[in-house]
């Protein structure tokens, strides 16, 4: 006969309970998401208010363990995304400040879902790598956005007869932070060339958004930088093609099913967002939507 469980648990029962790693209850403790006590310098949960939180949250295998987050997407700067977020109506915030940042986010509860466009070891695709790194255990989805155009952006007329990233030795370039996408790009696209870091004159403060980057270029304050091809078009910028990279979206599967990001899908579906692709060029969307990752089943 099973012993009765003590009045309060500790990390390591709640976990067996749970059927959940110890990592994971220390998670929902710091979050908040689960009564616990801390009076004898330990963590402790009482078993009555734990009993009465499976109750509250008994909708399916996965809801015990379920946090309560924001509508908000974290992650990286995306144009298009951008746009649609506000035409859709969905009714999701953003808190864009890169790709690593978003998932980091995610591993928080402090996000629904990331865009990343992260490039994998030995080039070994997009985005999934990351993704099982630092949310092993997490019920997420990968859902396609884009492929998307990434290059130098250059002054009007590429006055420095910039080809390659080896021509940028001495020249200002405006980076994007350490937790964006597009720097892990950099530096996979600098190691191939041959090239370190120490090569470039990394202007500081680094560009938060794509936005940030063609204006630095714009107004002077830079030779170069790694960026969109609808950001040099919008900004009347050169534009020199380095590579097609793939962003998507991760999102909790509960949350993919809720009315704000189902909002967010049906709009992208519509004309109104080829088209808007299209006016922003370096866009391909014939995929968008299609799943690269499902962690119940992948």
């Amino acid at each position: 006969m099973t012993a009765e469980l003590p009045a309060y648990l500790t990390t390591r029962e709640l976990a067996e309970l749970l059927r959940v790693k110890e990592r994971k209850v220390y998670e929902l403790a710091s979050s908040g998401a689960v009564p616990c006590s801390r009076a004898t310098g330990k963590l402790l949960f009482p078993r009555a208010e734990i009993d009465a939180w499976l109750k509250r949250h008994r909708m399916g295998a996965e809801e015990p363990t379920q946090v309560l987050r924001p509508n908000v997407i974290a992650g990286s700067h995306d144009p298009l995304l951008e746009w649609a977020l506000r035409e859709s109506r969905s009714g999701l915030a953003m808190f864009l400040d890169g790709s690593l940042d978003g998932l980091e986010r995610l591993r928080r509860g402090d996000a629904i879902a990331a865009g990343i466009h992260l490039t994998e070891p030995d080039n070994d695709g997009w985005n999934r790598t990351h993704l099982r790194a630092m949310l092993p255990d997490e019920p997420l989805v990968l859902i396609h956005w884009a492929w998307r155009d990434q290059g130098l952006i250059l002054p009007p007329g590429n006055p420095h007869n910039i080809a390659g990233l080896a021509d940028l030795k001495g020249r200002r370039f405006i980076p994007r932070q350490s937790e964006a996408g597009t720097f892990v790009l950099l530096k996979r696209l600098a190691a191939e060339a041959g090239l370190c870091m120490s090569d470039f004159e990394l202007l500081t403060p680094p560009a938060r958004t794509q936005t940030d980057v063609a204006a630095a270029i714009a107004d002077g304050k830079a030779d170069a930088g790694l960026g969109l091809a609808c950001m040099a078009r919008q900004f009347r910028l050169d534009f020199l093609h380095l590579a097609r990279e793939r962003f998507d979206i991760a999102i909790y599967r509960r949350a993919y099913f809720e009315p704000p990001f189902q909002r967010l899908i049906q709009f992208a579906n519509s004309t109104a967002l080829i088209n808007r692709a299209n006016e922003l060029s370096g866009y391909d969307v014939s995929m968008l939507g299609q799943v690269q990752y499902n962690a119940a089943v992948d």
